[in-house]
């Protein structure tokens, strides 16, 4: 008999190539065209990209397909972190979209890239940000002593 645990470690998903994590958040996001999926990608990345630093997002862009760490790279990060849900309003506002379809697209595409960098370098993103992105990598948000 088997006994799964409640809490499954996750290791770094093997995703070889650009081409399939665009499928596999085009699938996860129920977007119809792969261009749509394209353009959630470029933007949720380049968005990271402004609130990422230090070795995490060193660490990040070497686990990325090529295409999708040079969108995290092509960003300066902002000097003045933003909280998850900043992060959302912010992506909203430069994307034109509504905060409702631009937290569906960043979660959808934060949990494809929690799976590709593993459980150990999500914990570390997480802790290097604001309050707010833990949910947006899909995971339970800790609250931090004041």
């Amino acid at each position: 008999m088997t006994i799964l645990s409640p809490h499954k470690s996750s290791a770094p998903t093997a995703v070889t190539t650009f081409d399939q994590m665009l499928e596999k958040v085009r699938y996860e996001g129920a977007y119809p065209t792969r261009r749509q999926a394209e353009n959630v990608v470029q933007s949720v990345l380049e968005a990271l990209g402004r609130q990422l630093t230090g070795d995490e997002r060193v660490e990040l862009a070497a686990r990325l397909p090529r295409e999708a760490a040079a969108l995290l790279a092509s960003q300066i990060p902002a000097t003045r972190p933003v909280t998850g849900w900043g992060f959302v309003k912010d992506l909203a506002e430069r994307t034109g979209g509504r905060p409702a379809t631009t937290r569906w697209d960043t979660g959808v595409v934060l949990g494809v890239v929690a799976r590709i960098a593993g459980d150990d370098l999500v914990t570390r993103i997480v802790r290097q940000l604001p309050d707010g992105y833990a949910l947006l990598f899909g995971r339970a948000q800790r609250l931090r002593a004041a």
